[in-house]
Parts: C-alpha cells; structure tokens; sequence
C-alpha cells in the first residue's frame, strides 16, 4: 500500500493549500504596499519630470529621487532643486481608493507620470532677501546671481523686486523661457516643498547627482 495520502484526502488538501497560498500572495503584497507608501510619505519618492521647465538639467521623461528628509535637518538652500505642492487649486481626486493607492504605488517608484499637484523648480530666493530681474540677470540683495547651471545665453526675464517673506522662498526653472514659477505665482511657503531633488536615476546612462 502506498504511503501517500489517499485520493480523497489529497483532493480535501488541495484548495486548503490555494487558499493558504493566496492568504501569503494577499498579505505579501499588503506589507509590500504598506512599505512603498511609508516611503513615499516619509522617506524617499520616484518622481518622473512632465515638462521642460528644468532643461537643460531635467528633461522631459527623466526620473528623479526627491528627499523628504533633507529639510528635517536643515533650510531649504539657494540652488536646491525642490518638488513642491502646485500654488494653483486642485480639483478633489474623486478616484475610488484602489485607484488612488496604485496610482500612489505608480509615482512613488517612478513609472507613472504625477499629476500636475506638484512643481519641479530651483530654489533662488531665501526668506527676507530681494529678488529682481534686470537686464536679463538675476539680482539678490542687489548682487549679481551666478548661475552655472543655467543654459548659455539664456533668456531670464525682467521683474520688479520681490522681497520673500519668513517661511517662504522664491523658486524658479532653469529653462527661464518656458517656466511658470515665483515670477508668475510668487515666492512659495516652505511648508509646501514636499523635498528636495538628489539625484537622476533614469535614464540610466544620464544618472547623476543634483
């Protein structure tokens, strides 16, 4: 006689170990979420760049790594590239949850595009400096800003002197030409910089820090 389970019991077996295998698969893939979104909120997020407005540094289709530590530790700092919460009012997300937390997943590891809730930007102006375009350059407190970053030759744009109120700092694109920044909504509350840029991850051949 064989020492193997008989035909019936085996068969009972069975879908006792389906559903045991997919109560793991259900749980594995909770904590994997739990995981990715406690990342996203506290640590690190993917960030995938929808427009022009950084280029030559950011272009279109980049991936990026934003810190959400970096300003626990200390002040935002002129040069910092920061995501930040668009200054424009959203429309509610009236997805259902699901849809929402697979979106979420999506951005936080950077194969899916954000939504337009967040800006992408260069930190210029610190709280209670002046800012000001004249003559196609960039003046704080009166000073020459040196931008090493910025495109040759590139167009700045004239503006009257914005002084940047305590909590708040002045940011704009480095492609000066197509970017709708502090010169269009003014300076932004540091409370809605979500953290800032470290490096580029993709594509793979372009990986650098920033």
């Amino acid at each position: 006689m064989s020492a193997s389970d008989p035909p019936a019991e085996a068969d009972q077996r069975r879908p006792r170990r389906a559903v045991a295998f997919l109560r793991e698969v259900v749980i594995l893939l909770t904590v994997a979420l739990v995981i990715a979104m406690g990342i996203k909120t506290f640590v690190a997020q993917a960030f995938y760049i929808p427009s022009g407005s950084m280029q030559p540094q950011l272009e279109v289709g980049d991936r990026i790594v934003v810190s959400k530590l970096s300003y626990r530790l200390h002040e935002p700092r002129r040069g910092d590239v920061v995501v930040f919460d668009s200054p424009h009012p959203q429309p509610p997300d009236r997805s259902n949850l699901l849809a929402r937390a697979v979106r979420s997943v999506g951005e936080a590891i950077g194969v899916a595009a954000p939504s337009t809730d967040e800006f992408v930007k260069r930190v210029i102006g610190l709280p209670g400096e002046t800012v000001e375009g004249r003559g196609g350059t960039i003046y704080v407190n009166g000073r020459e800003l040196v931008e090493p970053y910025l495109p040759e030759a590139g167009p700045n744009g004239d503006f009257a002197p914005v002084i940047v109120p305590d909590n708040a700092v002045f940011v704009m694109g480095d492609n000066r030409s197509n970017s709708a920044d502090s010169r269009v909504f003014g300076p932004i509350e540091t409370s809605t910089i979500v953290g800032r840029a470290v490096v580029r991850v993709w594509p793979v051949p372009t990986m650098a820090f920033l």
